[in-house]
């Protein structure tokens, strides 16, 4: 028994020191590259050795591919050689892939033919490398639950610039000690813990230093007269994360400022704006497009998986109940509020409420106008919600077939980043808390019966939302990474029932 112990502790060893040894291969790739490494979508990047093993040891569970740390560590060295230009490279992939190929295949060469279409032309010169280095510009606009989030995944996602660059925030000043005020909430958060960095406050130039992105701290009540050429950002994206403008006329007002080029909303956009859910309907962003809506936590959250559900089996009509946690608008205890319900204390009472997801669905999907109807629970929970999707196929299935498609989806779909999956007995809604995908199945939670099916889909409606926000930000600036190896469609057809991870992915 001794023994056994030992070479279990000696196995640990060895595997955590492999592991130290990838951290600045990735760090190298990301920072000098553009390149973020994946494993089924888990970022490797920012991670200890601990966290790399975590995510070594979910793609085995997944069931999809034996994943080695051994060829992890090699893959990762042929990228260092081959020095791709910016991608999302899901390592995990890379590595089924070449097991797949002929014997003999050389890895430096493997690598060569599947990342084509971001490998470096050295004969561009310098002026490529100046063009993808000089990255986009972002405001944002209100400095509250999303904004806050924004703000630390926008830093973490900082690598060498050349993407999007947070260079400023835009709020009303709430007290003579407002900047520190600020910079504490960014640094500490109830529910998502502290910031993974160092933050400095500089009162006389009145900005944030957090992890060496420089951030203008900029106090105004109106949109329209604020000069950022001033500090040094024009032809940026303005977030406005307050929800106080939500039509074209109102949002118009950030495009009267000098230095900005464009205006994302964080919440759903009324009349023509176009409402965009990554993964989904993205690719209808264009260049003309000034003002554009992030839909809403739960319009993310349940749109991905409706989109797999319908192209697989076709949905005719279908109701969602969403379990929302409470919000900011709400009161702590009993008080006016102008919204029914609302007054009555957050943190005491469930609250019947009304949303707007389901119909909000159509417009991503348009195929499903008028087929959803939609209700909400608010609950006293802080973060994390859970959408509950009774609907009705038009070509029938079982909940094991059902379940191994939508795995599939989470692992390999063009969907993959939008989707996650999970099957334990075990998971409450605190286990969602940092996830960074739009929803997440509760596979044991399926019902299944021919035509009627009841999924159960959790999102983080804080993280995952602004998640997804971070990705059209990164479409509108044209910085999304190529994703490879290229995502595959899913074919119900080809789908078998198969091991899944008992642990979704956070962080």
């Amino acid at each position: 028994m001794s023994h056994e112990f030992d070479a279990r502790r000696e196995d640990w060893i060895a595997r955590e020191e492999l592991a130290e040894r990838m951290i600045p291969l990735i760090g190298g790739l990301y920072r000098r590259h553009g390149v973020v490494t994946s494993i089924h979508g888990r970022r490797l990047i920012n991670r200890s050795a601990v966290e790399l093993l975590k995510a070594h040891r979910f793609a085995r569970q997944a069931g999809d591919v034996e994943l080695d740390l051994a060829d992890t560590m090699r893959v990762l060295e042929a990228l260092s050689e081959i020095a791709p230009g910016p991608a999302s490279i899901d390592v995990a992939r890379l590595v089924s892939r070449f097991h797949a190929a002929p014997e003999g295949t050389d890895l430096v060469d493997f690598l060569r033919s599947e990342l084509a279409p971001v490998l470096v032309d050295a004969s561009a010169g310098d002026a490529a490398d100046d063009a993808a280095a000089s990255g986009t510009d972002v405001v944002l606009y209100g400095f509250g639950r999303i904004g806050r989030l924004l703000a630390r995944i926008l830093i973490a996602h900082a690598g060498g610039g050349q993407g999007l660059r947070l260079r400023a925030i835009v709020v009303r000043k709430g007290a003579e000690n407002d900047l520190q005020k600020r910079a504490s909430l960014l640094r500490r958060d109830s529910v998502h813990g502290p910031f993974q960095g160092t933050i400095t406050v500089d009162e006389e130039a009145n900005t944030i230093l957090a992890n060496g992105t420089l951030i203008q701290v900029i106090y105004s009540d109106d949109p329209g007269t604020i000069d950022y050429t001033a500090y040094g950002i024009s032809d940026a994206i303005v977030v406005d994360n307050t929800g106080r403008w939500r039509d074209e006329a109102g949002l118009s007002r950030h495009l009267e400022s000098t230095g900005v080029a464009r205006v994302l909303l964080t919440a759903p956009g009324k009349g023509a704006i176009k409402n965009i859910v990554h993964g989904i309907n993205h690719v209808d962003i264009e260049t003309g497009d000034t003002i554009l809506s992030a839909a809403s936590c739960t319009t993310n959250a349940i749109t991905p998986v409706l989109a797999a559900i319908d192209e697989a089996y076709g949905v005719v009509r279908g109701h969602v109940e969403t379990v929302h946690s409470f919000t900011n608008d709400q009161n702590l205890i009993d008080n006016f509020h102008k919204g029914d319900r609302r007054g009555r204390s957050a943190v005491l009472n469930m609250v019947i409420a009304e949303t707007g997801a389901a119909k909000a669905v159509s417009k991503a999907l348009p195929q499903l106008e008028g087929k959803l109807t939609g209700s909400a629970i608010r609950v006293p929970t802080p973060d994390v919600s859970l959408a509950i999707l009774n609907l009705q196929l038009e070509r029938p299935t079982d909940k094991a077939t059902l379940n191994a498609y939508l795995r599939k989806v989470s692992l390999t779909s063009p969907l993959r980043q939008q989707v996650d999956y999970i099957e334990s007995a075990e998971v409450v809604s605190t286990d969602f808390v940092g996830s960074h995908r739009a929803g997440i199945v509760d596979g044991l939670a399926t019902i299944a019966d021919g035509t009627d099916v009841v999924l159960y889909v959790w999102y983080d409606n804080e993280y995952g939302y602004s998640c997804q926000v971070v990705r059209v930000i990164e479409a509108m600036a044209g910085t999304h990474p190529v994703v490879l190896p290229e995502r595959e469609p899913v074919r119900i057809e080809q789908v078998a029932a198969a091991a899944v991870p008992e642990v979704a992915e956070v962080g």
